[in-house]
């Protein structure tokens, strides 16, 4: 896995790729979602909230793949659900993409995914 490969292209682009696995399909499934590293934690936050396919998805399949720059690797999604933690992924979100972009792509602000990138 290129976990160290991955984490060094992260500070280099503002978007990444997220494969989960389809919760009925059981098909690969990409989109590209924004994303915000602190430390060696990845916090994803979905533009439905709840209501977004892929967290449906990782909900029942927790397994996801990361790829960015050609760099890919798999890791554990956990979700969140405390509205304390969700505002401080929203805060990040906004300090990196601006208030105004964030208020314009995401229409629901109520979970996050936590993504540790470490071992």
């Amino acid at each position: 896995m290129a976990v160290a490969e991955l984490a060094n292209a992260l500070d280099r682009t503002e978007e990444i790729d997220l494969t989960t696995v389809g919760r009925v399909s059981g098909r690969t499934i990409s989109h590209p979602v924004w994303f915000v590293k602190e430390g060696d934690t990845l916090y994803l936050l979905p533009v439905k909230g709840s209501d977004s396919q892929w967290f449906k998805n990782v909900l029942k399949n927790p397994t996801i793949e990361l790829g960015v720059e050609g760099a890919r690797a798999s890791a554990r999604a956990i979700p969140i659900t405390d509205p304390d933690e969700v505002r401080h992924v929203i805060e990040r979100f906004r300090a990196k993409y601006g208030a105004g972009e964030v208020a314009k792509y995401y229409s629901k602000l109520d979970v996050a995914v936590r993504v540790p990138l470490g071992a």
